[in-house]
Order: structure tokens, then C-alpha cells, then sequence
């Protein structure tokens, strides 16, 4: 690309060689692909440049859906029209300039905020966190980024990548969080489709929410492919596998996550719950307690602590985790002693009981995955099939380890149950 090429037209300069656009004299972030657009249509202002032309031009080297030029031209028309009709239409077949354009010496230049990349690292270290009280503080982050810079791609890839974790430790509706996550994790794409943080998300959305195992797959793939020490993306890969049965590679991949970042407390508690998967339960008690030792406060490590305890049979510990559990969620010592009363009075199955009563007053409060597991266990596989299907019809993201879970073996070997699994395109444990 020649070094002068440099275009200019009403308040805009675009500096091709250096790869910079303002107004003005006022730096303007555009999309790389946005980018490349214009100047495309620039170097031959006032002809109609059609469709396929443009697809060459920008994707020499990909396929890609003529559609893409309708969100990439929108960026565009939003960005530089002001009310002018710079983007001309030509109904089905491309695009023309409409605006007298000059060559000039140079751009003004003008640095990019550094308290772009600051909010983003921030973002990133409140993300890693994976806590109910850290998720927020990295949207917060996330945002303020997109709100200085609103083409930087990988502000945008994290706000889907903390929208997925909003989900993850139900702070928000699965669905909704996942909508917002499938939105920015397409716009950061738009953007820049090598970025990896955003095929993380989408591979993430596609996984938890659609059920969609191969696309999610290639997802994660290309992330790694991208940037193959990608903390979120080997933890979501780890993950992907494990429900899919592959329980070695699983590990694996979390592992190499554990090497990258081996004082985050979602990497340790991930291989707590590979772990988990594999039926090693004192292995999954060392792991989230190594959890809880980096983050006390962590919820899911306490709560996943207690499960473990269960399948050990040490019911003592399995209630002192859950009273510590529901403290920490502000639930008083005296509104937990039915908890105690119910366990001394009948021990695990006491408490089960009691929350179902409780379930039955109060439905809205407890997940129907949760109550598909708790009369599973009791012995009501009706009722638990009844749930389960609620909880399938929902796209419940803690099902997509449905197949391999050992919270599920109550159901094991009931025809229903293999027709929940093909309804997920699951296979069965074997």
C-alpha cells in the first residue's frame, strides 16, 4: 500500500498506510473490516462498486455471506453520515461513494486513551474472579472501555465472556444473560474476527444455551487457534469435552489452563469439577478446597465442597459447608436450624425432604434442575422427570453435563432418561 495514500472528504481524513481515520482531526476507531470498506469505496468515489468486488477485496482469502456487508456498511453509515448520504445503495448489486474526495498530505494524528486498555485489564482480573460479587465490576469495566472506544473488539469479547458468567453463577436468566453474551460476542467479531476472546463467548453462548456442540466446538477451536493460552477458552474447551464424554482430553485442557493462570479460582475450581465428573470425590474435596483457599468467599466452591462431602458419605461436613454456604448469602444461623433439626431428625433425606416442602410453597425459588435431582434421589422419578423436562424446555446451562454428572445416576438406566439425552443431542454415560 503506497505510504501517501491519504483520502479526505468533509470533516474526515483517512490515513490508509497507517491505518487511521478521524474527524476533524479527532481519532474515530472503525472495525478493521469497516475499514476496509471504505477505503475501498474511497479509491473509486463516485462508481458503483458491486458486492462481490467488495467481498474480494476485503475477504480475499475467506468465505463469507454477502450479508456481513450489511452490518459492516451500517458501522459505516452510523460512523461518517452525520446526515449526509455518503453510502449509496445500488439495489442488488453493491455500493457507491457519493461525496467529492480528495488526496491529502497526511492525517492528523492522535493517540489512542490509554484508559481503554487500563479498563479492560481490569475487566479481565474481575472476569478471572468468577465471583457473585467480582461478575459486575468486569461488565462495569467492560462497558466504560466500549463507551471511550467503541470499536475496540476485545472490550467487547469481554463483556460477552462476563454476561456468560452472569449466568454461570445465576445472577441473571440464563436466557437473557446469553442473549446479551450471543450480541456483544458478535459485534466484537464484526469487528475482528481473529479475535479470540470473542469466538470464546460465542463458543460459550452456543455451548451453554443453544446446545449446539460441534458449531460451540469449532468456536473454542478457533480461539485457541487465535491464542492458544487462552485461559476462558481452555476452561470452556475443558468443559465442552467433558460433557460430550471425553473426560481425559477434559482435564487436560484445564490443566494447560492451570499453567496460565495458576492462582485463579475458577481454573482450580474447574478441575474440581472435572474431578467431580470422574467420580474421584476426594480428589474434587482437595480442589475446591484449594479454591477456597485462594477466594474464602467463593459460593460454588463452598457449595461444590458440600456435594463432595455427600458422596463421601461425611454427612457432618456435607451440612457444616451448606450452613457456611447460606450465611455467606446472608441467610441467619436461626433460619438454618430446621436445616440442623431436619438432618439430626433424619439425616440427609431429612433435609431433602424438607426442601421439597419447602419447593412445594414456594415453587418460583427453586430451579427445577435442582428439584429434578432431589426427587430423583428420594426415590420419585416421576416428579423428577416432570422437573428435569422443565428444566430441559428452559435450556438450563447446568444441564450440559447431563450425560456424565454423577447428580444424575439416580435416573440412570431409565428410558426417559435416554430421551432427555437425545433431546440434547447427548450420548449416554456408558
Amino acid at each position: 500500500m503506497a505510504s501517501g495514500e491519504v483520502y479526505g472528504f468533509g470533516e474526515f481524513t483517512l490515513d490508509a498506510a497507517e491505518r487511521r481515520f478521524s474527524r476533524a482531526g479527532e481519532e474515530i476507531s472503525l472495525p478493521p473490516k469497516a475499514f476496509g470498506l471504505l477505503l475501498v469505496l474511497l479509491r473509486q468515489a463516485g462508481h458503483l462498486v458491486t458486492k462481490r468486488e467488495l467481498l474480494d477485496a476485503v475477504w480475499p482469502e475467506s468465505f463469507v455471506e454477502e450479508g456481513i456487508l450489511a452490518v459492516h456498511i451500517s458501522t459505516l453509515r452510523k460512523t461518517i453520515n452525520g446526515g449526509k448520504g455518503y453510502i449509496e445503495t445500488v439495489s442488488r448489486s453493491g455500493y457507491r461513494f457519493n461525496a467529492t474526495v480528495s488526496r491529502n498530505p497526511a492525517p492528523v494524528e492522535t493517540p489512542r486513551d490509554m484508559q481503554v486498555y487500563e479498563l479492560f485489564g481490569h475487566g479481565r482480573a474481575h472476569l478471572l474472579a468468577h465471583s457473585i460479587h467480582e461478575i459486575p465490576k468486569a461488565i462495569r469495566a467492560f462497558e466504560r472501555a466500549i463507551e471511550l472506544d467503541p470499536g475496540y473488539a476485545a472490550a467487547h469479547a469481554g463483556l460477552a465472556l462476563a454476561y456468560c458468567a452472569l449466568a454461570a453463577i445465576r445472577s441473571s436468566k440464563p436466557l437473557e444473560a446469553y442473549g446479551n453474551a450471543r450480541a456483544a460476542a458478535l459485534r466484537a467479531l464484526a469487528m475482528d474476527p481473529q479475535c479470540a476472546d470473542a469466538q470464546a463467548a460465542l463458543g460459550a453462548v452456543l455451548f451453554f444455551c443453544e446446545w449446539s456442540w460441534a458449531a460451540a466446538e469449532r468456536c473454542l477451536q478457533r480461539a485457541l487457534q487465535a491464542n492458544p493460552n487462552h485461559t476462558e477458552a481452555l476452561l470452556l474447551y475443558g468443559q465442552l469435552l467433558e460433557a460430550l464424554g471425553r473426560l481425559e482430553a477434559g482435564i487436560e485442557c484445564k490443566l494447560k489452563a492451570l499453567e496460565r493462570d495458576p492462582h485463579s479460582p475458577l481454573v482450580h475450581l474447574q478441575i474440581s469439577m472435572s474431578y467431580w465428573h470422574q467420580r474421584r470425590f476426594d480428589k474434587a474435596i482437595e480442589w475446591a478446597r484449594k479454591t477456597l483457599a485462594l477466594d474464602s468467599g467463593h459460593p460454588h466452591a463452598r457449595e461444590h465442597l458440600a456435594a463432595s462431602y455427600l458422596k463421601t458419605g461425611d454427612f457432618d461436613s456435607y451440612l457444616e459447608e451448606n450452613i457456611r454456604h447460606a450465611e455467606a448469602h446472608g441467610v441467619s444461623a436461626e433460619a438454618m436450624e430446621p436445616v440442623r433439626q431436619a438432618h439430626e431428625a433424619a439425616g440427609i433425606p431429612g433435609i431433602r425432604r424438607l426442601i421439597l416442602k419447602r419447593a412445594e410453597q414456594q415453587p418460583e425459588a427453586f430451579p427445577a434442575m435442582q428439584l429434578a435431582i432431589f426427587h430423583g434421589e428420594e426415590g420419585n422419578r416421576d416428579a423428577a422427570f416432570m422437573h428435569l423436562e422443565r428444566a430441559i424446555a428452559s435450556h438450563d446451562p447446568c444441564l450440559v453435563h447431563l450425560a456424565i454428572a454423577p447428580q444424575w445416576d439416580s435416573l440412570r438406566g431409565d428410558p426417559r432418561f435416554d430421551r432427555c439425552l437425545d433431546r440434547m443431542g447427548l450420548v449416554g454415560r456408558s
